[in-house]
């Protein structure tokens, strides 16, 4: 296990357990969810105790073709410094296009266009922040056709060309697996580990045929073995439990966290 060890997402109604909860080595937060002058209390007192919180945002669109809103930016590192946070992440989708707002993160089309607007945004989002920027593959329900790159691929020339790390979440690759066939060990084969933030995991459940990445329910047993396969490849800076909704007593989040630290330095 690296530096950061074994994390949970911070949210509002957790945010007393985590602080009585064993075993959590830091915190990730939703970036667009906090303002830098006013923090909550309770995250405050997170950091006086000396956890990392890593600001994690959900809408800048980097992928998308419109330009970058840099405003989004500009907030991600004002809560980055507010924050002393060490790394900031947000994801490699879209959510914005010809002034809709999706309200969801959306796949990109592998194609070298795709990708060099990718690239282009996240240079510019660099040019704003202070600290490293780490993006996160997605779940996605249907992928875009004649793609020219894997996913692995597209990852790879994305940190080749501007430095950026990665946060491999994996129950999206799960997902994926699920739902539009993807093979995550040919996935996991194909990532530069050497440019690995942390990992992600959550729960989900299938409804309908279909498997829906809730973070609503317990990580599934399929999603801890690849968390094994992963670390066959990589020894993790950190890993963070996901849980946005149906939260579960301090004793079923501790023996997540428990879990997830056991496949990892078990």
């Amino acid at each position: 296990m690296g530096e950061l060890g074994i994390g949970i997402g911070w949210r509002h109604e957790l945010d007393l357990s985590i602080a009585r909860l064993p075993g959590v080595d830091w915190v990730e937060v939703v970036a667009e969810n906090l303002h830098a002058d006013h923090l909550p209390e309770t995250l405050v007192a997170l950091r006086k105790r000396g956890l990392p919180v890593l600001p994690h945002a959900v809408s800048l669109s980097l992928g998308g073709a419109e330009p970058l809103d840099t405003g989004r930016v500009q907030h991600l590192a004002e809560v980055a410094r507010a924050l002393d946070a060490p790394l900031v992440s947000d994801h490699v989708c879209f959510v914005r296009a010809g002034g809709l707002d999706s309200g969801h993160l959306m796949p990109l089309p592998r194609t070298r266009e795709a990708l060099d607007v990718l690239v282009a945004n996240v240079r510019l989002a660099q040019s704003i922040v202070d600290v490293p920027l780490a993006l996160e593959n997605i779940a996605a329900v249907l992928d875009w056709p004649d793609a020219e790159l894997t996913e692995e691929q597209f990852l790879t020339e994305l940190t080749d060309r501007t430095g950026c790390r990665l946060i491999i979440d994996v129950a999206n690759l799960y997902a994926n697996a699920r739902n539009i066939g993807t093979d995550p060990e040919a996935f996991l084969d194909g990532i530069p580990w050497e440019r690995l933030a942390y990992v992600h995991m959550a729960g989900g459940i299938e409804r309908d045929g279909v498997y829906h990445d809730t973070h609503a329910h317990p990580v599934l047993p399929e999603v801890l073995a690849l968390l094994t396969e992963l670390r066959r490849r990589a020894d993790p800076p950190g890993v963070l439990l996901e849980r946005d909704d149906g939260y579960p007593t301090d004793a079923e989040l501790a023996a997540e966290l428990a879990a997830l630290r056991a496949a990892v330095t078990g």
